[in-house]
């Protein structure tokens, strides 16, 4: 099994990340003939997939291992960038994707402001990033190790009114909406501290599997795959749950 193979196999197995693209793709649009870039893909396979609907991409993350996992997927044009300047010119990209990165990043305000730089006016600008909610899932999650800090957050997240803030008058928010309800919250919790307890390390990008891990771990990754419609029907319960969900997905204008 290739990596990209292995990583694709991973993808469809998990709710969160097919749910994630969705949204992403929902709130970009069409891509093809566009200069786009994709910021904080994980393990690369979002980068591969956007890639697939059109346009030329680059895609960067804030780590080695991160890096690496996009690199194996794409290919070229991939960075490692530190979270404070981005190697591309002014004005460089119609679509930007920030996915899970901006509460990685020590000063949010000067992402925001390297994102608006490069970003041509009138282009758009999605975010992807945990909304905060002080429940007791989360509360869970923290007492059995799943922190913040473990995650390499440097902070819990946004609500829609902390990104019009930090956005300014860079970007116009024009749509915002959360997802992930507590049921595929719940399975996420679950198998992140399963994938903890086989050993698998956080970084400065919080745990990233990858297709190398997925070959590794073959066995588990089968059992995993046995049990996975059950996984996904508990997901489905979402529906039955009126609170706003525990991801915030944006989509701003530049001025």
């Amino acid at each position: 099994m290739s990596a990209q193979e292995a990583a694709l196999a991973l993808f469809r197995r998990s709710v969160l990340k097919q749910r994630k693209l969705a949204e992403i793709r929902g709130a970009l649009g069409p891509t093809e003939g566009l200069r786009c870039l994709d910021l904080g893909s994980d393990n690369g396979v979002v980068s591969l997939l956007l890639r697939r609907q059109g346009g030329r991409w680059s895609s960067a993350d804030l780590t080695e291992e991160a890096v690496g996992a996009i690199r194996d997927l794409v290919g070229d044009e991939t960075y490692r960038v530190d979270g404070r300047t981005l190697p591309f010119a002014d004005g460089e990209f119609d679509r930007v994707v920030v996915v899970d990165m901006l509460e990685h990043v020590a000063d949010d305000a000067a992402f925001v402001a390297e994102l608006a730089r490069v970003t041509r006016p009138g282009g758009t600008l999605v975010v992807n990033t945990p909304h905060v909610k002080d429940t007791l899932l989360r509360k869970v999650r923290h007492a059995i190790g799943l922190t913040d800090e473990k995650h390499g957050h440097l902070r819990p997240g946004y609500q829609a009114a902390d990104l019009t803030r930090l956005l300014g008058r860079r970007f116009v928010l024009d749509e915002h909406h959360t997802y992930s309800r507590f049921f595929s919250e719940l399975v996420d919790t679950a198998i992140n501290f399963a994938v903890e307890r086989v050993g698998k390390k956080s970084s400065a990008k919080g745990m990233v599997v990858t297709g190398a891990d997925v070959k590794k771990h073959r066995k588990l990754f089968i059992a995993y795959s046995l049990v996975y419609p059950i996984v996904w029907a508990v997901s489905k319960l979402d529906a039955l749950v009126p609170a706003s969900g525990y991801m915030l997905i944006a989509r701003a204008r530049r001025t």
